[in-house]
């Protein structure tokens, strides 16, 4: 999953949610020299990673991609997820979009000095473009595909996964759904576990 999701499946703790937002950053047990809800949430995150990667539906998504984009097509179904996160925002969440990511970014804002070096340089660029409230509208995804594309040096291709999108639009939207509820349980039961085992 892309960031929108890790951030939403973190809960109310902002440590954990802060965690699992620089996770990918964080390898093997460097994250024991972090605060121990920054350690949840890592935790937490790498769950999330193991459970999306081995589910059926979404190696339904990816393999609509491989053929064109290769080991690129998990990545881009991350942000297509994330997408479909933002634009139905409203059944998951209570407090509006727009709300929800200012108070995560000043989360991240308070707790500047906690962030990795790569994390406090994407800041800047996160803010700017407002990346996670960009999600729910496939402008935004084009964008970030985009983005993505440039990062590969254009050897992905990734800012062409657009044209997938809206072609297979619908077919995206039910497998993320379908696959999004079961997420959610699994994360609520990690993150429950984390919480047992650290206090």
């Amino acid at each position: 999953m892309n960031y929108l999701a890790h951030i939403y499946l973190s809960g109310e703790n902002e440590l954990v949610t802060i965690g699992n937002f620089i996770a990918d950053g964080i390898k093997g047990k460097k994250y024991l020299s972090f605060p121990e809800n920054i350690q949840i949430g890592i935790l937490l995150h790498r769950h999330i990673d193991t459970f999306t990667d081995a589910h059926k539906t979404v190696r339904l998504s990816t393999k609509r991609l491989h053929a064109k984009y290769g080991h690129y097509s998990g990545i881009i179904v991350d942000i297509l997820y994330d997408h479909f996160l933002a634009k139905n925002w409203s059944k998951y969440s209570d407090t509006p979009l727009e709300v929800y990511t200012e108070t995560f970014y000043n989360s991240l804002e308070a707790h500047y000095d906690l962030l990795p070096l790569n994390i406090q340089k994407l800041l800047p660029y996160m803010l700017a473009d407002n990346w996670l409230l960009s999600y729910a509208s496939i402008e935004g995804i084009s964008r970030v595909l985009d983005g993505m594309n440039r990062r590969t040096k254009n050897r992905s291709s990734m800012n062409e996964a657009v044209h997938e999108l809206q072609k297979f639009y619908e077919e995206f939207e039910t497998e993320f759904s379908d696959f999004f509820d079961e997420l959610i349980d699994t994360s609520a039961e990690k993150l429950t576990e984390l919480n047992a085992l650290y206090y």
